[in-house]
Formats: structure tokens, C-alpha cells, sequence
């Protein structure tokens, strides 16, 4: 224990994080309204813990005692000695880090949905959820039905379910967070969704996707712990034990007509372009093309790769398979989506082909590494320029930004008359590896395999030279360094000191790393946005942002911190991107991780991943910084069950301001979609996010 209590002293935590909101009693008047919360409110530590042992005579002896130490002229301020002045504050801090570990805790292994500053009244709340009561905002608790009825009793059917964390949801009952963030739907039917024990099923067709296609019967054992819980309304008695409930594992498919229209784009094969900017195979592509016309799919996506345009010289560009691909979707009357590549294709799951970064960078290079992403071994990846290089003119005379900037305004200036006419209506952006604002912290070809936590990306000689400037501006020059007990690529967050509950993410040094380090992500995508957006002024740009979901119920978030995302349990670390998008006017393109749920191939539970719970964070964020959002589906889909989960994805049934995405592009146009089966499918598709009656 007095380790322990060591431990609590020396790694102090911040009292807003701690969500106590108790501070340190550093003088005599912090000390006395300190000691008088505690002697009113004995502090709750949790459900297995109970009640911190504090004797009421004995706090009526302190009290009684610091009574007769008010000064004799009848002031309030007394005098305590200092030695228990530091038993106070000790007493304090231990009492903040055993809430800590509770919450983290419900977190981690209870999948409770406690908000960021939770404190105690929250976990309370939870638990009175889990046994089937309603919580209103306002406090006030009421059972969800009559304690004196049983579950013969209850109109609708109802069953006893396992409230392990790492049963899929859509496993868990049929009002899961498959399709939907709780934030969706109105105060009494969130707080029975989340209901862990008992759950009251509700006949939404919302969560039609699943699998199965047959009711399957759930018995009711022997009750255990259950049994005579009166929390659950009553004891169960033994008829109720044996009884045997039909729970519907598919619903009533769910009827899109007259929904919002939601714009269908397909994208192109990776390998459309050939090296020397000409199309690989223009007859079959029109032909597929004319398929998707007569679908009424609304355009195309395709990659616009800087590997190939610049790619013998700087500022040559070689514009020629872009101009007939162009001409051919205007033919179509089609609409088309460019993005900006600038990174290499090639090494990542999914990519077909190889197209380097241009011969003229790659020689560079060879001269001058640094100019990539590197990791604590010194291992450099080529896939797309370090965000150190931004400003620094290591380009033959010309800064990441300003090579970037140029590249975007030959784009605009060679198809100006298809911006014109409304045929290109959408840029997205490329910022970082794969298109997408994040670090390349999990590259394959270093031998990162899923679910591994991934490194920081952050040794080269540019961001090691900002990482000094950051740390000699807050006046702690030893710091300039990167966190050296983060394991490697395919560790998990338990094996690591750094990314372990209560690690050293938390700590003064990982809280000044991590901040320095997702403000490079976030300054980067501000500054190339902004290019962007007077590149293209008057058409809509976007940004793409990565599912980085594995280890999601952790408390450190491993995986998305060493991306670039500081978003802990305690901290939103998507409030500071949606601010540069709202500030640009970008959209958002955010990948749906539907597949990893719905085949669980993927180890969601291993992973303690949640692609549901941070795609309800990130569109959240979007949307309530009116934000567009657009998406697409993360892996080849082509059977009924997975266009239904992308459709209600696109369009939540219980938003309350009727929010849907903006556009979605489909992944990805191939010989394997126009088969007839899938085309069918496809076609069915899209008609529902059109909002009209399939035939």
C-alpha cells in the first residue's frame, strides 16, 4: 500500500481529467472547504469496492475539533498542522486514483458508455441502467415497468442476455449500436438500449442486416445471481426460470423510399492509369461505365496520382489519361471525384498496383531520408513526404506546401471548363498516407500486422527539430525526445509502460509528447486545406479520415495515438480536426468499418476494437459542426445484408435533425460487381439511397 500511495503522489494527475473536481489543498482556505466536502460526502469508489471505510464519529470528532480551532475573533480560517494538511491531500489523491482505475475499469471490461469527465453520479446512472431502470438527465430513476410484475408479465418479450464487453453487438440484442450512436434517439429508449442485463427489444427494422434469417429461442436458466435481485423487479420465481423466449435475431427490412437522396459514386480501378498517364484499357472502362449509367449511379471516383503526372520533373505535369478519362464521364453526364494522391500506391491491403512517389522525390530521397516519415529504429517509410518538410525548402527550391500547392493549381487550370460545368464536383485532398489525414504508423512493409498498437512516426530530422522547439518553449528541453517504453508495431497496449492503464501517456511528459504530435497532424491538414481551398475556390473540397477502431475500449486508444490522434478516454481528439474542416468549409470522408462487424474476421473482441462507438464520435463531432460527411465502405461488398448496414449508416432512422451523409463512394468499381447476381444487388442499392422503391 505505501508503494502504492508513493505512486499516487508522484503521478499526480490533472483534477479536470480526474473529472473529481476536487483540488489540491495548497493553502489554509483550500484546505478547509476540502476537508468540510469530505466530512459531508463520504465518497462512493464503485460497485466490487463499496464505500471508503470513514467512520461518521470520527468525522464528527475532526469537525468538532476544527471548531474549537476558529480564531477568537470568529473567523473561519483555522490552524491545522501540516502534517495533516499532507494527509489530507493524500487521502485525496488516492481517492481520485481508485475512481480513475473504476472508471477505466467500466470502460474497458463493462462497455459502458460513460462520457469523457465522468464522475460518480454517472457510474451510478450505469449501473441502474444495467438493472432495467430509466435515468432522466435531470436524476430522476423510475423502474422501466411495474416492480410487481414478472416477465410473464411484460408486453413485449424479453430475455436475459450476457453483458460481456466482447460480444458483438448486433449479438447483443436487436437495439444494438450496429446501425446507430445513442446520441440518436430520445432519452428513455437510450437508456433501455443500453440496458445490459434485461433488455426490451423494440420492432424498429433498423438492424435488419443481420445474418441469420430465423428466430432463435433464448432459455432462462436457473437465475443465479438473478434470482433475487431486486433490481430487476422482484425475484424470479421457477416458472419464469424455464421459460422459453422467441427472440427475432432478423427484423422487417426497412423501407428507404422517400428517404433523403444520398449521391452514389463507384471508384475506379487503382491501375486505370498507367506510368505514362494513359488509359490502361479505355473500351472496357466505357463499357463498364455505361452499366453504371444505366443503374443511374450518380459519377466516379478516381485517383489523380503524383507519382504519375510530375514524375520526371518538377512542374511537368502530363495531364493526358486524366483529359480522356474526363471527356469519357462528360459523355457519360456523369459527375466525377479527384483526389489529390500524394502518396505512393503499393504495400497496403487492397492495392493492386504499384505507383511510386516521383522519380525526381525518390532521388532526393536517396541524398536526403529525412524527408520521410521515420520510426525509433530508424526505418524510413517512402510512402509519403514527413509533414517536417512542410516548410522547409528541400525540393529542388520549393517546400512540401509549395509542391503541393502548385500541383493542385495545374489540376484547376488544365480542366477549368469541367469545373465550370459542374463535372468535377468534388476535390478530395490528399494529407497523408493512403489519402488519409493520420501518421503512417502501421505499415505493412515494416511488418506491422493487425491489431498492433503501430509506432510514432516522428525520428526524422524535421519533426526531432520541431520537437525541440516545442519542448524548449515550455521550458523542458530534455524533453525533445520520443517516449522510448512504447513497444514495437505489433505489441498490444498492456505490454507497454506508455500505453498501459495508468502509463505514461497520462503523465506530464506523454501528455506534452502527444500534443505536440497531434498538433503537427492538425497544423499539416490546416495549411494544405488551405491551399486547397483557394486552389479550388468555388468546388467543394474534402479531407479523408481514417477508422483507426482497434483498441478502442482501451483507455489510452494505443492505436489512434500513435496515428496522430490524441483521443484517450479522457479527451476528444477529433474536436481539433473538425475545427480546420469547419474552417475551410471541407467536408468530411470517413470510412464505414461495417465488414469488421458483420463477419467478425477482423478479432474485434481480441482487439478490444469498436468501429461502432468511434464512427458515433467522428460523426457526431461532423455533424455537430455542421460539417458534411461522406463515406465509403471500407472492404468489397456485394451481398444484401451489407448494402442494408451501409444504407442505414448513410441514413440513421433515429436522428432527431434527420442528418444523413452527403455523398458515398463505393469500393470499388471491378469485373466482380458487374456480374449479374451483384449488379442486381447493386442496383438495388443504389436506388434506396436514392430514396426510391427498388423494383
Amino acid at each position: 500500500m505505501a508503494a502504492e500511495m508513493h505512486r499516487f503522489v508522484t503521478n499526480e494527475e490533472d483534477d479536470d481529467e480526474m473529472g473529481m473536481d476536487v483540488k489540491d489543498e495548497d493553502d489554509d482556505d483550500e484546505d478547509e472547504d476540502g476537508e468540510e466536502k469530505n466530512m459531508m460526502n463520504p465518497t462512493v469508489v464503485g460497485v466490487d469496492v463499496g464505500v471508503v471505510p470513514t467512520s461518521g464519529s470520527n468525522r464528527f470528532m475532526h469537525h468538532q475539533q476544527y471548531q474549537d480551532q476558529l480564531t477568537p475573533q470568529g473567523g473561519a480560517r483555522r490552524c491545522r498542522p501540516q502534517e495533516e494538511k499532507e494527509r489530507t491531500k493524500l487521502r485525496e489523491r488516492q481517492r481520485r486514483a481508485i475512481t480513475a482505475k473504476i472508471l477505466t475499469g467500466l470502460r474497458r471490461h463493462g462497455n459502458y458508455n460513460l462520457r469523457v469527465r465522468a464522475d460518480i453520479n454517472d457510474v451510478i446512472a450505469a449501473l441502474a441502467r444495467e438493472a432495467g431502470w430509466v435515468v432522466l438527465p435531470d436524476g430522476t430513476t423510475f423502474p422501466a415497468k411495474p416492480q410487481g410484475m414478472g416477465p410473464s408479465h411484460c408486453a413485449p418479450k424479453t430475455a436475459v442476455t450476457s453483458s460481456s464487453s466482447h460480444m458483438p453487438a448486433q449479438h447483443a440484442s436487436p437495439t444494438s449500436l450496429r446501425s446507430i450512436s445513442p446520441g440518436y434517439r430520445s432519452t428513455v429508449d437510450f437508456n433501455r438500449s443500453h440496458t445490459k442485463g434485461v433488455f426490451v427489444p423494440t420492432s424498429s427494422a433498423f438492424d435488419a442486416s443481420s445474418g441469420a434469417r430465423s428466430q432463435t429461442s433464448v432459455m432462462i436458466g436457473d437465475g443465479g445471481d438473478l434470482q433475487d435481485d431486486p433490481l430487476l423487479g422482484g425475484s424470479i420465481n421457477s416458472a419464469a426460470n424455464r421459460q422459453v423466449l422467441d427472440i427475432p435475431t432478423k427484423l422487417q427490412e426497412r423501407d428507404f423510399a422517400g428517404t433523403p437522396y444520398v449521391p452514389v459514386y463507384a471508384m475506379l480501378p487503382l491501375g486505370v492509369m498507367s506510368m505514362k498517364c494513359e488509359l490502361v484499357d479505355p473500351d472496357g472502362l466505357v463499357k463498364q461505365l455505361k452499366i453504371l449509367k444505366s443503374i443511374n449511379i450518380d459519377g466516379v471516383m478516381v485517383d489523380c496520382w503524383w507519382g504519375i503526372v510530375e514524375a520526371h520533373a518538377p512542374q511537368q505535369y502530363n495531364w493526358s489519361g486524366y483529359k480522356r478519362l474526363i471527356q469519357i464521364v462528360k459523355e457519360l453526364k456523369m459527375k466525377l471525384q479527384v483526389v489529390m494522391s500524394f502518396h505512393e500506391c503499393g504495400g497496403n491491403v487492397g492495392d493492386d498496383v504499384c505507383i511510386p512517389l516521383p522519380h525526381w522525390v525518390a532521388e532526393i530521397g536517396r541524398t536526403n531520408p529525412d524527408i520521410f516519415f521515420t520510426d525509433r529504429a530508424g526505418r524510413r517509410d517512402s510512402e509519403c513526404l514527413s509533414w517536417g518538410v512542410d516548410k522547409e525548402r528541400v525540393l529542388r527550391g520549393r517546400t512540401a506546401l509549395e509542391v503541393y500547392f502548385d500541383y493542385m493549381r495545374s489540376f484547376r487550370a488544365e480542366f477549368d471548363e469541367f469545373f465550370d460545368d459542374g463535372i468535377i464536383s468534388r476535390i478530395v485532398v490528399g494529407l497523408g498516407p493512403c489519402g488519409e489525414l493520420r501518421y503512417p504508423s502501421n505499415p505493412v512493409k515494416h511488418g506491422w500486422r493487425y491489431p498492433g498498437i503501430g509506432e510514432f512516426q516522428c525520428y526524422d530530422q524535421y519533426m526531432l527539430k520541431s520537437l525541440r522547439k516545442a519542448a524548449e518553449i515550455r521550458g523542458h528541453s530534455f524533453w525533445a525526445r520520443g517516449p522510448e517504453n512504447t513497444g514495437f508495431y505489433n505489441s498490444r497496449p498492456h505490454e507497454t509502460g506508455f500505453f498501459c492503464d495508468g502509463g505514461d501517456y497520462d503523465g506530464y511528459y506523454g501528455r506534452f509528447f502527444l500534443s505536440w504530435y497531434s498538433q503537427v497532424l492538425v497544423d499539416h491538414g490546416d495549411r494544405v486545406l488551405s491551399l486547397a481551398k483557394l486552389a479550388f475556390e468555388g468546388t467543394c473540397i474534402a479531407a479523408k479520415l481514417s477508422s483507426v477502431h482497434w483498441w478502442y475500449k482501451t483507455a489510452s486508444h494505443a492505436a489512434e495515438l500513435t496515428a496522430g490522434f490524441y483521443n484517450p478516454c479522457n479527451r476528444d481528439g477529433y474536436a481539433p480536426i473538425m475545427a480546420i474542416l469547419k474552417k475551410h468549409g471541407a467536408a468530411l470522408c470517413f470510412t464505414c468499418s461495417e465488414m469488421s462487424m458483420v463477419d467478425h474476421h477482423m478479432g474485434i473482441s481480441e482487439a478490444l476494437a469498436d468501429p461502432e462507438g468511434l464512427a458515433w464520435q467522428v460523426l457526431n463531432a461532423a455533424w455537430g459542426a455542421c460539417i458534411p460527411v461522406a463515406s465509403e465502405n471500407s472492404l468489397p461488398c456485394h451481398d444484401r445484408d451489407g448494402y442494408n448496414y451501409l444504407l442505414e449508416k448513410a441514413k440513421p432512422v433515429s436522428d432527431p435533425d434527420g442528418r444523413h451523409f452527403s455523398a458515398f463512394s463505393y469500393l470499388r468499381l471491378s469485373s466482380l460487381l458487374m456480374e449479374r447476381h451483384n449488379l442486381v444487388e447493386f442496383k438495388r442499392f443504389v436506388k434506396r439511397m436514392h430514396g426510391k422503391i427498388p423494383i
